[in-house]
Parts: structure tokens; C-alpha cells; sequence
């Protein structure tokens, strides 16, 4: 009976990850994941799942019968409810853990993203679960078929019981056993993610929400391709500083915008802490494009060409679709560096344009 269980459970959860995997994109353009996620699970809302139900047919006789009306109590003193009955069926949404690993390979199959090749040599040791050994004990997803199956031939030949005209191979219990994994240590790379974001009057709440969610998707996959990864948050208007996550997505300030202040702030920390033989380095900045006059945008152009690209394995720039905003930093990108192998810009309108942007900074797997 447990196995029969944990057979339909398994199933159960194969359907459900199926509806995900076919509405991810939808997932994708929606804020809700990023405040359900934990340190390895994910918490998704399902709705819309089939769940059982009776079909009842004629009432005309045995246990029900006689007179009433819906909504009729069925014993007396019995408290009717308030308000209007509705004659729709009620929206069924499931709560399903998913982990960050299984969501960054969903994400990996639905935009099409190639693995990364680490850049940088540094490394750390991390456990490595590998599956080696076999044992009595464990869950029906970790069965080893062929050993199992093995075992019950040999049992059955051994017993007298197996019927070469008629082979049927029935594994009871004892026949039964799991794959089990061994814990060793490798080394893996390390990478950092250095996002900087405009701050200014002209990025607004919904601008921030649309860098939150395309933020959380890079951190996904990104972390599936590293052990070690590290985020640092900036954020500009006139002048650069950092701060924490919460503070990254929240702060909104009225000034001017002078985008080399981040460029220059950035530097000095990869320069002081991420040396790129050692790290994997991953620049994201996100504007709506607006930036200061006085030779300000050359001055970034200036430190992308030589304190940036021939250093980092890539550094993203994202213009976020403001209705304030010029628009005019990433055309002056372009402009500079046209098709550079460590540069890739993106134009987000708005949350539509997250899966698209996502692909854009991540398809090269750099």
C-alpha cells in the first residue's frame, strides 16, 4: 500500500513539474517566485490542477433520497451561511517546492542556455554526491531496475518458479534495491555578480520590479553553473554607493544621473577583492538609459574599453523601458563596441521582455 503511494505521489509531482515546465515563461514575467524562494527550494503557486472529485449520478433512490434544496442543512439547528452562494467552482492553487537546481535546469531548457565555461582558476573544495554504491533501503525514484530485476531472476531460477515459456519476472521485497551516493570533494569555481542599478526619479517602482525578477532568474542559473557565487549590489544616481539586496530593489532617489560613478565604484572593488585570475566576474547594470552631459557617458565608455571587457567574462547592460527616460546610453554602447565578444545590452520592455532579456545576457555562455 506505502509503495502504491508513493507511486501516484511520484506521479503527481511529474504532472505538476510538467504544467510548470509548459507555463515557465509565464513564471518567468511574475514576482511572486522571488519572495518564495529559500536557500535550495523554491515555492511555486500551481493553479488550475484537476483535483479528484465524486461524479454523482441518479438520485432516485437508496441513502439521499426524499425531498430538499440545496444549501438545505442536513441537521436541525444547523447555521446557514452568510452571504450569496456562487454557482462557479472554486480556483485550486497548490503550493509546489521546487528545487533551485530543477528551476535553473527548466529555465536552461525553455530559453535554450548553454553551460558556461568557468573563466577565472580560483577554486574551493565542495561535496559532490555521486552515485556509486547500491543498497537495501531508499526511495522508489532511486530503484535500480536492472540489479532488481537481476535479483529476482536469480530467485525465481533458484526457487524452481521462473517458466521459460511463460517469462514473467515478479521482484518482491527482498529482490529490491537503490542506487546510494558517496560524498567526495572537488573543486569548483568561484564566481561574483556585481550588480549596479540607476536610482534616479526617472526608474520607478515598476522599472525596479522588472530588474528584481530578471535578477533572480540570473542568480538561478548562475548558481547552477558555479559553487561559489557572491553578489554585490550598487546602486547610482549623481554618486555611487553600495548596499544591501533590500536596499537594491527599494531605494528610489530624485537626482541627477551619472552613470561612471557606478562604473568607478565597481572597479575598485573588483580591483580590490575579485582578482579575475581567480574569479568568474559577471557586471549587470540596469538604467532606463538617461545620463549627465559633460563627457560623462565617454568617461564610462572609457572604462568599459579598459578597466571592464578585457577582464570580465561578460558584462551585461540592461535598459529598463522608462516613459522618462531618453534611451540614449545604449545606443552609444552599440555605437562603441558593436559586436563585442565580453559586452551584451539588452532593451527590457518591461515585464514582457524579461524571458528575451534573460536569453539575450545568458545565451552566449560566456
Amino acid at each position: 500500500m506505502i509503495a502504491r503511494i508513493e507511486q501516484d505521489h511520484a506521479r503527481f509531482r511529474d504532472i505538476v513539474r510538467g504544467r510548470i515546465r509548459r507555463n515557465l515563461r509565464d513564471y518567468i514575467q511574475r514576482g511572486e517566485l522571488v519572495g518564495r524562494q529559500g536557500r535550495k527550494l523554491v515555492s511555486i503557486p500551481v493553479p488550475s490542477i484537476e483535483l479528484p472529485r465524486f461524479i454523482f449520478g441518479d438520485n432516485s433512490g437508496g441513502v439521499g433520497q426524499g425531498e430538499g434544496e440545496p444549501g438545505t442543512p442536513l441537521e436541525e439547528g444547523g447555521e446557514e451561511g452568510s452571504g450569496k452562494a456562487g454557482d462557479q467552482p472554486g480556483r485550486h492553487i497548490l503550493e509546489v517546492e521546487v528545487s533551485l537546481e530543477e528551476l535553473a535546469e527548466m529555465l536552461g531548457e525553455e530559453l535554450e542556455l548553454p553551460n558556461i565555461e568557468p573563466r577565472g582558476d580560483k577554486e574551493v573544495s565542495s561535496a559532490k554526491a555521486a552515485y556509486r554504491s547500491i543498497r537495501k533501503t531508499g526511495p522508489e525514484s532511486l530503484r535500480h531496475f536492472r540489479r532488481t530485476y537481476k535479483k529476482a531472476l536469480r530467485r525465481q531460477i533458484a526457487s524452481g518458479t521462473y517458466d521459460r515459456r511463460r517469462p514473467v519476472i515478479i521482484p518482491i521485497k527482498e529482490d529490491t534495491v537503490y542506487r546510494s551516493w558517496n560524498e567526495s570533494e572537488e573543486p569548483s569555481s568561484n564566481a561574483v555578480i556585481l550588480y549596479m542599478m540607476d536610482v534616479s526619479g526617472s526608474m520607478g517602482d515598476e522599472q525596479k520590479e522588472v530588474v528584481r525578477i530578471e535578477s533572480f532568474w540570473i542568480d538561478t542559473w548562475l548558481r547552477s553553473q558555479y559553487r561559489n557565487v557572491e553578489r554585490r549590489f550598487l546602486v547610482h544616481d549623481a554618486a555611487a554607493r553600495e548596499v544591501d539586496e533590500d536596499t537594491f530593489y527599494r531605494l528610489r532617489e530624485s537626482g541627477g544621473t551619472k552613470i561612471s560613478s557606478a562604473y568607478e565604484l565597481g572597479r575598485r572593488i573588483l580591483d580590490e577583492e575579485y582578482p579575475a585570475s581567480d574569479w568568474n566576474l559577471y557586471p549587470f547594470h540596469f538604467s532606463d538609459g538617461d545620463n549627465w552631459g559633460g563627457g560623462d557617458t565617454e568617461l564610462c565608455l572609457k572604462l568599459l574599453e579598459e578597466a571592464y571587457l578585457p577582464r570580465v567574462n561578460q558584462f551585461s547592460y540592461g535598459q529598463v523601458e522608462s516613459p522618462y527616460g531618453s534611451g540614449q546610453f545604449i545606443k552609444d554602447l552599440e555605437e562603441r563596441f558593436g559586436e563585442a565578444e565580453t559586452l551584451v545590452v539588452s532593451r527590457i520592455d518591461g515585464k514582457d521582455g524579461i524571458p528575451d532579456s534573460i536569453k539575450e545576457f545568458l545565451g552566449k555562455g560566456h
